[in-house]
């Protein structure tokens, strides 16, 4: 197996020489690098990648912070992000935190201690003055999502604006009386989300019922036991805005086998077009976020940060969502097409 000091010998340059070449340095003219990496190519070496990132003090490696990669969208996001990642010459590792403040701290230790070279938070469940310290030890930007702050680089679509879009759709729909099925309270995004939702029922003079906010609805089986609920009420719920398209389709999956009609009975809103929203039947209106083009531009945010020795201005990405409608809220065409 050839070595650096066969390399050397071949190219007829010093062992220092190929060394700064193996590893990127400068003060070397195009000349010997050709001759270097001639050699190299004659002698089939391949350099030690595990000692030159030790030397430089890299690790290649980021790490993505989720809440859990069960959920569709994340391993949708995950999947973009590690293909853009590779083609920067960086691996992703990836960290659930359940939506745990202490569990999020303990996978941003990996920067503290160097064993990432950057850190992707796609969940926040941390106030930012607990996150910042973090910064002195490497790179962190977010992705989906976001807070009023201009110490970080964050993209994400308008998490805020996006939920009372939702919700005007099921008023304009007719529903007058509707619940909120949220994920997890420690989170910015669902927090965002409510405002967007409560915005939405005053703009329209509809009161807020704290009782028809369900919390910690995750999956299916917790859609399941939201209908339960909303069947226990006094009132008559006609609409509802969940955070999440397996959620939505648990309610209409439960809706379905007590005899309810969607969206005649109730009107269902989902969020992240999963595919579980297209293959519900009825299909189920939802909030598309552009994933590979959010995950594609966080990791580019990042690698600049990395490669970079110098202090760089941070920025805000928000992109654009699409409302898409589907056939578990359209309560009026349905009505006008019975009358006609």
């Amino acid at each position: 197996m050839a070595t650096i000091e066969d390399v050397a010998r071949l190219a007829g340059l010093s062992r220092t020489t190929v060394s700064r070449v193996i590893n990127d340095q400068p003060y070397v003219t195009e000349e010997k690098k050709e001759k270097i990496m001639d050699a190299m190519h004659q002698l089939g070496y391949v350099p030690n990648s595990s000692a030159r990132r030790l030397r430089s003090q890299r690790t290649e490696t980021i790490a993505v912070l989720l809440p859990r990669v069960t959920n569709p969208f994340f391993g949708h996001l995950i999947e973009a992000m590690e293909r853009e990642a590779s083609e920067f010459g960086y691996q992703v590792i990836v960290c659930q935190t359940h939506d745990k403040k202490q569990k999020e701290l303990d996978y941003l230790q990996l920067l503290k201690t160097k064993q990432v070279d950057g850190v992707i938070m796609a969940s926040l469940s941390n106030d930012w003055k607990t996150i910042e310290p973090y910064l002195e030890s490497g790179p962190i930007v977010l992705c989906n999502e976001y807070m009023e702050t201009d110490q970080v680089s964050m993209v994400h679509i308008d998490h805020r604006q996006a939920a009372y879009d939702a919700t005007v759709h099921l008023i304009e729909q007719g529903c007058s009386t509707i619940a909120y099925a949220t994920g997890s309270q420690e989170t910015h995004i669902t927090c965002e989300r409510k405002l967007g939702f409560q915005q939405a029922l005053a703009d329209f003079h509809l009161p807020f019922d704290e009782n028809l906010e369900i919390k910690d609805a995750l999956d299916v089986k917790d859609g399941q036991k939201v209908f339960a609920f909303l069947q226990q009420q006094n009132k008559k719920v006609d609409g509802i805005f969940t955070g999440s398209d397996e959620v939505a389709a648990g309610i209409v999956y439960a809706a379905a086998q007590s005899g309810f009609s969607i969206p005649e009975d109730l009107s269902v809103v989902g969020f992240d077009n999963q595919m579980i929203s297209l293959l519900m039947v009825p299909s189920i209106t939802t909030v598309q976020q552009p994933v590979a083009e959010m995950a594609m531009k966080t990791i580019q945010v990042l690698v600049n940060k990395m490669k970079s020795s110098q202090q760089q201005h941070e920025q805000r990405f928000v992109y654009p969502y699409e409302l898409l409608k589907r056939k578990s809220t359209e309560r009026i065409s349905l009505k006008e097409s019975a009358s006609s």
